[in-house]
């Protein structure tokens, strides 16, 4: 683990991960509408009602590592844990200007000896802190949000799913047995020093050659994955902690990126013979996992500037009234 990710699990640790404040770049009325001007319609703050084919943002998150909780009946959860760590909006990509639509989030802190000058450029013609991570989520034109937006841990709702991405494990050069699960050579007699060996990779002289793609030893891990419909069991505004349960790509402090659980499929059957980009995204419906889209903030939670995080109290799925270790009738 680097020095940097282990100086973010110990922040994590010590639990200092309290409410920050940063001074933004003020811009003046007559800047202001020049930039509305350039980058086309104002994007505007608050909630809004969404739609079915509605994307909103995702986050960066670090990895805290692995645990275990148990729910009110009892049974074991295997629980990651997430840390949410100051996202915010660091700039908006609109149809009339980038000819998508999108935005990019940045996560954690950078000082600026750290940073390149065309890095240094970005976030300064942004009007943003400086930010270590920086990724860009694709949204529909109504989840926009203005930069400098804050996304908290609130932004997902427990009991839905998630897809989580991170850079597995790297675990250096492996063997076939290992990096592809092969059950190797005979363990009895007859053989010769060659028991995990993968045996055969090709034929004879048609075709005379090992075909591309052939599952053969060499580097294992250190790729980017996705663990898609993760469940979201609790979340703990007070610290911007997330559990989810089961596995996520990546080590401890390493950044994984967390979107809602959801694919785009046609919402008439006259498209289905057609080929999936040929149907632009109206005719296509957000189909979000085992959940409901009424219960998700839209674009996403706002906290009311009354409202004291420190007094938040975590919040828990639902698991329903049905003991499951209780006969059924």
């Amino acid at each position: 683990m680097s020095a940097a990710s282990r100086g973010l699990i110990s922040r994590f640790r010590l639990l200092s991960i309290g409410p920050r404040t940063y001074s933004f770049r003020s811009f003046s009325a007559e800047v202001a509408a020049l930039d509305d001007e350039s980058d086309g319609a104002a994007v505007e703050e608050g909630s809004r009602v969404m739609k079915p084919f509605s994307r909103r943002t995702g986050v960066i998150a670090v990895k805290c590592g692995m645990t275990a909780l148990w729910d009110k009946w009892g049974a074991r959860i295997p629980i990651s844990v997430l840390w949410v760590d100051d996202n915010i909006v660091s700039q908006v990509k609109t149809m009339e200007k980038e000819g998508i639509t999108a935005l990019q989030i940045g996560a954690g802190q950078k000082k600026e000896k750290h940073l390149t000058k065309p890095e240094m450029g970005h976030f300064r013609a942004q009007g943003v802190p400086l930010k270590r991570k920086l990724r860009e989520f694709p949204v529909t034109e109504d989840a926009l949000l203005p930069v400098g937006t804050s996304i908290t841990v609130r932004h997902f709702v427990p009991g839905q799913y998630v897809d989580v991405t991170g850079i597995t494990r790297g675990k250096g050069f492996q063997g076939g047995m290992k990096r592809w699960g092969f059950k190797g050579m005979p363990a009895s007699h007859g053989v010769s020093i060659t028991h995990r060996h993968i045996g055969s990779t090709g034929q004879r002289d048609a075709p005379g050659k090992v075909f591309k793609g052939k599952k053969m030893p060499g580097r294992m891990g250190g790729k980017q994955s996705t663990v898609k419909n993760v469940w979201v069991y609790k979340v703990d505004p007070q610290r911007n902690l997330m559990y989810v349960k089961g596995q996520v790509p990546g080590a401890e402090g390493n950044f994984v990126f967390v979107k809602d659980a959801a694919y785009m499929v046609p919402s008439r059957d006259k498209y289905k013979n057609k080929k999936y980009e040929d149907i632009s995204l109206e005719k296509k419906l957000m189909v979000y996992k085992k959940f409901d889209l009424s219960l998700l903030p839209f674009p996403t939670h706002f906290s009311s500037p009354y409202e004291d995080p420190s007094l938040l109290e975590p919040l828990v799925a639902d698991i329903g009234e049905t003991d499951p270790f209780m006969p059924a009738d």
